[in-house]
This record gives structure tokens, C-alpha cells and sequence, in this order.
């Protein structure tokens, strides 16, 4: 039988990537899409029972009471493989989290050329979280304690990540009676890492113990270190109007797309592209300017801070260099295919790769140093300015949307009641009352296996008729950014009539955007806020919400999972489990895809569960949201309650005659 070819609709449903998937087809080009119909994973691999952690493997379970060369049971194999992703994953956010430190202390010792502290008001409170002298003393002094710190978190062998401190009080000793507080971030992923080795840790809930332990290493440790000196060196974000998708190219301009997930990088690069010098040598190059786009999440750092333009998420990094007009995609680090530079071969993008953990046989190398970076940055739009020439026939998609990025949540604080009421009470009134259900964090990668962005936007949007509110990060956002639900009044048509009412209330898109992959920890940090303002329980699960990632594909996503249901929350992933096993034939497969369920939710009160139909995501959510509502003895949510206020009707009331509109505002 031949093999299923998908048809570009059926690959994605954003018109712009349809465009480039035909022109790929006409020009006999493959991208991830097409490679994803050519090779079907191996059904053993892909359910958790392969296991090639030794030399006499790899061994392949697929027989009820088979079990390795070395004894290894299925439950053992599918929870190491298990914590090795969750290791990898958070590692990578961590090890994210370690170069920002190490250049919060450059730039307090002046040793960073071109950064600057912007933020020194989260600095001093990030500061004093952790008893760090403020009073009296400049930013430069508070930054080198505050860097000296986070930089011992990675190296720390005892005691505790200092970050857990911002989680509330139960959870932190909740943590503690489990023994799950990690004592380094680097101490957890080696130990993951040991306890694999052949002849180690074959207790499969043992090794799932501490998996949740290397997760928070991540979400409570390496990951919110990155968002806190982000914040504190370029800005902490706050709603700014910017647009998405792969119309933000130009063609009378030198288009470069930085893509990866260090802002260290890509805030350079923008600094660089204003400066009149450079301006100078694009316009003598014959270009009107540089215009500068990202893909994935340096998409989202630069576009929450900057205004910068997101050309795409994940899927559209081949895409954007299909349509002939880039003349440098600049690379640092994670979710990069090394397909880019056979693809750019056929065209004239030079990608630049700038990381020492990152090459690319055939890719141009300039390697980015915080300590010179805004001359390497000059020295990076040069090479591209001078490939403008070098074009050949070009084509963008005539399709870009505009949004509002930028919800940090600090902002949510303060736009919920100003400068001198900044509070969270709105909003846990709002979910109180019942006009928000719930709330719902869709956050994750694309994966090429499923049609971009569909199960992305379709959750979201039948969310919200449900009256959940939604926050996003990562390519998720971006996804909804393309189908403009991330701007203000946009989509307010379907969404329910008490959410409606907020958001017409406060002035805020239904769809709020909270930045990159890494900054889910200001989804935890929200979350955090809410329950210290009362009303919705004293811990993190007891809050009417739920996490989701449709589309998932990273071994970053498994990490920020774990990390959320130690956090205490729902999570629910699309597509398949790595660890789903052969249920048709292995009895005992489920053992550890149900330990991620029932059995951490008996200990921490969050799972992790698999579901493919989006349907029954929305349903399990909605599920859980009124299960914790009614926990929470709040009232029976309702929507025929609400959509009697807001904007549209009072526009409606105004048409009516006086005595018509007295009785309905009244009711006299």
C-alpha cells in the first residue's frame, strides 16, 4: 500500500505555511513535514520499551514478562527512559539559566559591552526574597550578590535551591516531607543520569521519586533564575502591539531571523540593528534597512519586550528560508534542525550558527561573548547585509496578524488595580463568582506529526466558550497569535459572555501572552499570587486550573510537566506517550504511565496524563476545573448569569428609549 502524503492543508492550518509547503513541493524541497510522512517511529521505541542504556542492547520488549539482557522489567525500562528526558529537559532551560546568571555578573562588574540593568526595580525585589542587602546601595552591588547567588544553585551539593522560597508555604512543605526539594540543579540531573546506569535504580516509583525532584530543579530552580535576570537585564515584559507570521518579512529590506532561546543573543542583535552605522551599510548595500524577525522563543523575548516581529514558531523555521528573503537566520541555542543549512543551500540564507554548545556542519560559526557582544552582533548584521545581494526569486506570504504580547505577571498585577491597588483580587473574584470558570495554561512545542497549530488553536477557542481564561507561552503563543486571538477585542465574538465581560472590563485580550518556553514559571509565580491572595485554597492545587500542551514534541516539555504537577497541577499532554506501552500486548505497560497519574497525584495533588482526542482534553479540563470550583465550595458555574454587562451591552442599551433603557439598568 503506498505510503499517506499529506496534503499542505492537512500539515498545517496556518495559509501562510500552506503557501511555502507548495512552493517546497514545486521546487522538489523537503521540510519536517514532508520527512515526518517518509518515517513511521518504531512502535517499540516510541511506547517506552526499548532500552539501550548498555552495550549488550539495545533490548526490545514486546512480549507480557519479557524483560532485558540484564533482568530490566518493562516498568523499570519505560521510568528511565522517562527521567533521561526529563533530565535532558531540564538541563537544557537550566543550563539556560546558568549563561544568564554568569552575565547578570558581567554586566554588575561592567564586563558585558552594550548590556545594561533595565529593570532595577525587580532586581531589588528579586534581591530581597533571598535577605540581599538593598537599602543604600547600587544596582551593580545588588546584581554581583544576587548573580554570585543564582550561580551557586547550579553547583549547590546541600541544603536547598533558594528559588522553592516563592512557592507557597504548603507546597514548600509538602515538598519537604517527600524529600523532593532539590539541593542543586546540576546535582539532580547527574543523579537522574547515575541512577539509569546499568545495575542502578530499578524501583520504577524510586526513579519517578526523583524525577520530580530533577523537575523542579528546572521550574523552581534553572528555569525561573532565566526569567528573573531576563527580566531584570532587558525589561520586564508589559503589553506592546506586534505581529506574527511569515508576512513580517520585507522585501525591500535586509531580513534577519534570530531563532533559538537565549535573549542574550537577540536583544544584542536588535541593539545592533538601530545603530545608524549599520543602518548606513544596509542602505549602501541597496536595502531600505534591516528588518528583523524571530522563530520560536527568541520569537517571543524579543517580541514581548521589543515589538520585534515573530515570523513563526517552531515549524516555520524551513519555511521562512523557502521564501527566498532571508538573508541570515542566526542561531544560538535548542529546537534548531540541523535540516536548515541543506535547505539554505538551495537558496542564499547563510545560517549562523553563535553558541559553543552549538554547531552545524556547514553552518557559518561566529561565536557570540557576552563580553563583546554588541560588536559581534554589528559584525553578524554585516555578513548578512552583505548577502543581500545574493537574492534570488523571493516569495512571502502576503499573511502576517497583529497582537499584544507581554503579560508578564507582574503586569497582571498591576493591570487588575493600578499603580496604588495592584492586586490578584479581580481576578480571583472573577473565578469566585463564577464569570471565569477556570484557568487553563496551553503552552508547548509543534510537532510535525500533527497539523500545526490546530490542536493549539482548537483547545484554546472551545476553552474559552467555556468561559476559561487562557495564558500561553512558547510556540503555543505563537499559534494563537497567527490566528489573532491575541489581540484585544479580537475573538470576542466566541468567547463566553463572563469571561467576556472581564475582558472588556479590564481591557485584555482573551488569550493573555506570558512569553517564552522558559518563562512558564511565570504561570507558577500567578498561580502563587493567587493563592496568597485568598479565596481559592492555600496551595497551588486546589486552583481552578489546568495545563495543556497539545502539539508537544521537546524533551523540555517533559520536564516542565513534571515540574507542574509538583507545582500541584493538572497537565495534560496531546499526541503520543513516551511511555504508553503495548497495552495489546503487555499487561503490565501502564504501570508507570499510571504512577504519572493516580500515583503523583496521591502525593502532590497534579498528574500527567496523555490524551490525544482534543475533545477530551477540553473535557478532562473542564472536568477538573469544576471538581476543584465545587472543592473549593464555589458556585455551580453558570453561564447564563453573566453577558448582561460589558461594552456591547451597553452600545445595545443606548439605542433603546430612556424609560426602556431605566428599566433594564434598573429594573424600573
Amino acid at each position: 500500500m503506498p505510503k499517506k502524503v499529506r496534503t499542505a492543508q492537512e500539515r498545517t492550518i496556518d495559509p501562510a505555511a500552506q503557501e511555502m509547503l507548495i512552493r517546497a513541493d514545486e521546487l522538489g524541497l523537503e521540510t519536517a513535514f514532508h520527512r515526518a510522512d517518509d518515517f513511521v517511529p518504531c512502535n517499540i521505541g516510541a511506547a517506552g520499551l526499548c532500552c539501550k542504556l548498555c552495550g549488550m542492547g539495545p533490548c526490545r520488549l514486546t512480549k507480557e514478562g519479557m524483560t532485558g539482557v540484564c533482568g530490566a522489567t518493562i516498568d523499570t525500562i519505560q521510568a528511565r527512559n522517562l527521567i533521561r528526558a526529563i533530565a535532558a529537559g531540564s538541563a537544557a532551560h537550566s543550563d539556560h539559566g546558568r549563561d544568564m546568571a554568569f552575565t547578570l555578573k558581567a554586566v554588575a562588574n561592567g564586563e558585558a559591552e552594550g548590556y545594561v540593568i533595565r529593570d532595577v526595580a525587580k532586581l531589588r525585589t528579586v534581591a530581597a526574597h533571598y535577605g540581599i542587602p538593598i537599602q543604600g546601595r547600587a544596582p551593580e552591588e545588588i546584581a554581583n550578590d544576587l548573580a554570585d547567588l543564582y550561580i551557586d544553585q547550579f553547583g549547590q551539593q546541600r541544603g536547598q535551591v533558594v528559588p522553592v522560597r516563592r512557592a507557597p508555604a504548603k507546597r514548600q512543605k509538602l515538598w519537604a516531607e517527600r524529600g523532593v526539594i532539590p539541593r542543586g540543579v546540576d546535582r539532580e540531573v547527574v543523579e537522574a543520569l547515575h541512577r539509569t546506569h546499568i545495575g542502578d535504580d530499578q524501583d520504577p516509583e524510586h526513579i519517578l521519586q526523583h524525577a520530580i525532584r530533577t523537575g523542579l530543579a528546572d521550574g523552581w530552580g534553572g528555569s525561573l533564575i532565566a526569567t528573573d535576570v531576563s527580566d531584570i537585564l532587558f525589561g520586564t515584559p508589559a503589553p506592546i502591539l506586534g505581529q506574527a507570521n511569515l508576512g513580517v518579512l520585507k522585501t525591500d529590506m535586509v531580513n534577519v531571523v534570530v531563532h533559538g532561546h537565549e535573549p542574550t543573543l537577540s536583544e544584542m542583535i536588535v541593539a545592533a540593528s538601530q545603530d545608524p552605522e549599520i543602518i548606513a551599510y544596509a542602505k549602501a548595500a541597496g536595502a531600505t534597512g534591516i528588518n528583523l524577525a524571530g522563530i520560536c522563543c527568541t520569537a517571543n523575548e524579543i517580541l514581548m519586550r521589543q515589538g520585534i516581529p515573530a515570523a513563526g514558531n517552531f515549524l516555520h523555521q524551513e519555511l521562512s528560508i523557502l521564501t527566498g528573503a532571508v538573508e541570515a537566520m542566526v542561531v544560538d541555542v535548542q529546537c534548531i534542525m540541523q535540516a536548515l543549512v541543506g535547505l539554505a543551500q538551495n537558496f542564499h540564507t547563510k545560517i549562523i550558527t553563535t553558541s559553543p554548545k552549538v554547531k552545524i556542519k556547514g553552518a557559518t560559526h561566529m561565536q557570540f561573548d557576552e563580553h563583546r557582544a554588541l560588536s559581534i552582533a554589528k559584525d553578524i548584521l554585516r555578513a548578512a547585509i552583505d548577502n543581500f545581494k545574493n537574492r534570488g526569486d523571493i516569495r512571502i506570504p502576503d499573511v502576517r496578524s497583529e497582537l499584544v504580547p507581554g503579560f508578564s505577571h507582574e503586569y497582571i498585577n498591576y493591570m487588575l488595580g493600578g499603580t496604588y491597588r495592584a492586586s490578584f483580587r479581580p481576578l480571583n473574584d472573577a473565578i469566585m463568582s463564577g464569570r471565569i470558570r477556570g484557568v487553563a495554561a496551553i503552552v508547548g512545542c509543534n510537532n510535525a506529526r500533527s497539523q500545526q497549530d490546530y490542536l493549539h488553536t482548537y483547545v484554546t477557542q472551545e476553552l474559552l466558550k467555556q468561559d476559561v481564561l487562557v495564558v500561553e507561552t512558547g510556540c503555543g503563543a505563537i499559534a494563537s497569535a497567527k490566528l489573532g486571538l491575541l489581540l484585544g477585542e479580537a475573538g470576542l465574538d466566541k468567547v463566553g459572555p463572563g469571561l467576556r465581560e472581564i475582558c472588556e472590563t479590564v481591557g485584555i485580550p482573551p488569550v493573555l501572552h506570558m512569553g517564552s518556553c522558559v518563562d512558564n514559571t511565570r504561570i507558577l509565580t500567578v498561580l502563587t499570587q493567587m493563592v496568597e491572595e485568598g479565596g481559592l485554597g492555600d496551595d497551588i492545587d486546589q486552583v481552578p486550573a489546568v495545563g495543556l500542551a497539545p502539539e508537544w514534541m521537546s524533551e523540555k516539555a517533559l520536564s516542565i510537566a513534571t515540574y507542574c504537577v509538583a507545582s500541584g497541577a493538572y497537565v495534560i499532554f496531546g499526541g503520543a506517550s513516551p511511555v504508553s506501552g503495548m497495552p495489546d500486548k503487555v499487561s503490565d505497560s501502564d504501570i508507570v504511565l499510571r504512577y504519572i497519574s493516580q500515583g503523583w497525584e496521591e502525593q502532590f495533588g497534579g498528574k500527567l496524563e496523555f490524551v490525544q482526542d482534543p475533545d477530551e482534553m477540553i473535557q478532562r479540563t473542564l472536568e477538573h476545573i469544576d471538581k476543584k470550583r465545587a472543592a473549593l465550595k464555589l458556585p455551580e458555574y453558570d453561564p447564563a448569569r453573566f453577558g448582561r454587562s460589558g461594552d456591547e451591552r451597553m452600545l445595545q442599551l443606548e439605542t433603546l428609549p430612556l424609560e426602556e433603557r431605566q428599566a433594564a439598568l434598573y429594573g424600573f
